[in-house]
């Protein structure tokens, strides 16, 4: 065997491992979860109560509600991909800043949840987390606001096709998973491999409620065409919100623009 063919072998095995890695390893790449607790609000003065609920398929969730009970608007959080509830205290310190209770809870396998991770299963959490907020809390459909950070928003795009909340807010989101990917491994059939879709380009056209898309030109996980793609894509009323700063924390970096940003947003719709 020449040269060029042991090199060209060799290069096509390689190719073959690495494209085999990619779609045995997807799990691994789009959940990261944490048990772990490591914060809870009331270390940084957030009144609080924990919840915990159950899935349509028997599985127990956990969240907290966070903020004053005379607070009567409502934000459903459905955090990213990384972590739990526990790593997201910022964000309940802007939306209580903005005198609005949040409901966040750890999708399956993350923090206090049981169970594995999955699309269907973040659905499903979702879901749970709505019927929650409106048959045990009782609070008005039209008092419920989605924000979904990242993965998050995937999920809470999902739900808003489906229910009618409010209005819809998403940070940092892409436009799905196999377009992602595709920005991530250019080199790889990644569409015909990816075993997640996670669609919300797809939802948005299906969603008839306000929509805020916020995103930074700086995010270096999410690039900003996605931001873009995925606001054309939303129906009016909609508004973008462009900030600055990386994936997880454009909202410290520039905070009197996304707290007017979304006090613009809240108060038109």
């Amino acid at each position: 065997m020449s040269d060029t063919l042991v090199i060209l072998f060799l290069f096509g095995f390689g190719y073959f491992l690495m494209a085999l890695v990619l779609f045995l390893g997807q799990d691994r790449m789009v959940y990261s979860p944490s048990k772990k607790i490591v914060q809870v609000p009331s270390d940084i003065k957030l009144p609080y109560r924990e919840v915990e609920f159950q899935a349509d398929d028997g599985l127990q969730l956990y969240g907290w509600m966070v903020g004053e009970e005379e607070f009567k608007d409502v934000v459903l959080f459905f955090h990213g991909n990384a972590g739990n509830i526990s790593h997201n205290l910022n964000f309940l310190s802007l939306f209580y800043r903005l005198g609005l209770k949040t409901f966040i809870f750890d999708y399956r396998g993350y923090g206090q949840s049981q169970g594995t991770p999955s699309e269907e299963g973040t659905y499903l959490d979702g879901a749970a987390a709505w019927d929650y907020l409106i048959k045990t809390e009782r609070i008005p459909c039209d008092r419920v606001i989605f924000y979904g950070h990242s993965l998050g928003g995937a999920v809470a795009a999902h739900l808003a096709a489906r229910v009618k909340p409010r209005a819809l807010m998403l940070e940092a989101t892409f436009t799905s998973a196999p377009d992602l990917g595709k920005s991530m491994f250019p080199f790889f059939p990644v569409r015909m491999i990816c075993r997640f879709q996670y669609n919300t380009k797809a939802l948005l056209p299906g969603i008839t409620i306000p929509v805020l898309v916020i995103h930074s030109p700086n995010d270096e996980m999410i690039p900003y065409r996605h931001g873009e793609i995925l606001y054309k894509a939303a129906n009016e009323p909609k508004q973008f919100l462009k900030i600055f700063g990386c994936h997880n924390d454009g909202f410290i970096n520039c905070a009197e623009l996304y707290i007017e940003g979304l006090q613009s947003f809240l108060s038109k719709y």
